[in-house]
């Protein structure tokens, strides 16, 4: 039986606060608890993130604890400025200073040659490379800059379980597990960043996220993908490579076909007595019957898919569904981040037709 020790988690909400000291003030007090080897769960563009200091291995055991994570799948360094991506990592690639320059701040996790000692092998789960990012969150850059630390920071939800984008995400996981949330209000892109490896000699797109494939090429030219994401690999080089992550309770099917076909697999299920959900779009959601239908942004413009995925998956967990059919989307675009994940959850299952 699991056993974590059960904590009081705090809460500090700086959510439409206006006066910034006021704001800085828990800022700090959050900070203070980092620099004491505590992890606190805080927002950024793409999800929230539980922080820890990446050098403190105590510290950074917490994280695992708290999110009953394998210990062999690596942690994103969250960084403030470009000293402390340097501090972690070494030599910078050629390739890296530049999209340092044009994707930083922001949704772009870059793998590098780690500088021995600088973090905890519990980071990098013992591998040469550390991956690094700096967020594009001013609560996030403020904690980081106030705790002078370099955070490792997975997202903040139990493992497995839809990654969070409202505190309150955080809280339905991790109360009781963790020291403390700063709530910031809803995060913005919704899916998490895009890690390419930059340590060998063609860089690698390892997790699809917010910097896109096409964007990436646009600066740098070739850019390759890994191969099946990586599902098989002994040693994930990034998070979200091996396992099944961002599961709804209830079993998930992409269902790549017309809106039709779809129809059809809920009608055959719910003739054999089960409650159906189905995740779309706004575009089909008058489309269905099922028990439950729950849009999730628009087909035109998928930036609104992607900020609301995580929060429909843990909308089905509200409710009795048996089984959950979503409709695919474009991989193109944000839609390979979209549709990666969405794999994840439905652990590769996908119904063609």
């Amino acid at each position: 039986m699991e056993k974590v020790k059960r904590v009081k988690t705090r809460v500090w909400i700086v959510d439409n606060i206006v006066d910034k000291q006021q704001v800085y003030q828990q800022i700090r007090e959050a900070a203070e608890w980092l620099r004491a080897g505590e992890v606190v769960a805080f927002p950024t563009e793409t999800v929230y993130g539980l922080g820890a200091d990446a050098a403190n291995t105590a510290a950074v055991e917490k994280i695992f604890e708290a999110k009953g994570r394998p210990s062999d799948n690596p942690l994103i360094v969250h960084v403030a400025s470009r000293a402390q991506a340097e501090a972690v990592a070494t030599p910078l690639p050629p390739v890296a200073e530049t999209l340092m320059e044009r994707f930083w701040p922001g949704p772009l996790t870059l793998v590098l040659p780690k500088r021995a000692g600088a973090v905890s092998e519990r980071v990098t789960a013992g591998l040469p490379t550390v991956a690094v990012r700096m967020p594009d969150h001013p609560l996030a850059l403020a904690l980081i800059e106030a705790s002078g630390l370099a955070l490792a920071a997975p997202s903040a939800n139990r493992s497995g379980r839809p990654s969070p984008t409202t505190a309150a995400h955080v809280l339905a996981d991790l109360n009781g597990r963790i020291a403390g949330v700063i709530d910031g209000g809803p995060t913005g892109i919704g899916v998490e960043s895009t890690v390419l490896d930059c340590s060998g000699d063609v860089p690698v797109i390892l997790r699809p996220g917010g910097v896109t494939k096409e964007m990436l090429s646009e600066v740098i030219g070739h850019v390759a993908e890994a191969a099946g994401g990586g599902d098989e690999q002994e040693a994930p080089k990034a998070p979200g490579m091996k396992y099944t992550h961002y599961a709804p309770k209830a079993p998930l099917w992409i269902v790549a076909g017309p809106p039709a076909f779809l129809q059809q697999l809920v009608d055959e299920s719910r003739a054999e007595g089960k409650t159906v959900g189905v995740l779309t779009t706004e575009e089909n959601k008058d489309r269905y019957a099922a028990d439950v239908v729950l849009p999730c942004g628009t087909r035109r413009e998928l930036t609104t898919v992607a900020h609301r995925l995580y929060d429909t998956l843990r909308r089905f967990d509200e409710t009795n569904v048996d089984l959950i059919y979503s409709e695919a989307f474009p991989e193109e675009g944000l839609g390979a981040a979209i549709m990666n994940r969405l794999r994840k959850a439905a652990g590769g299952r996908v119904i063609s037709g």
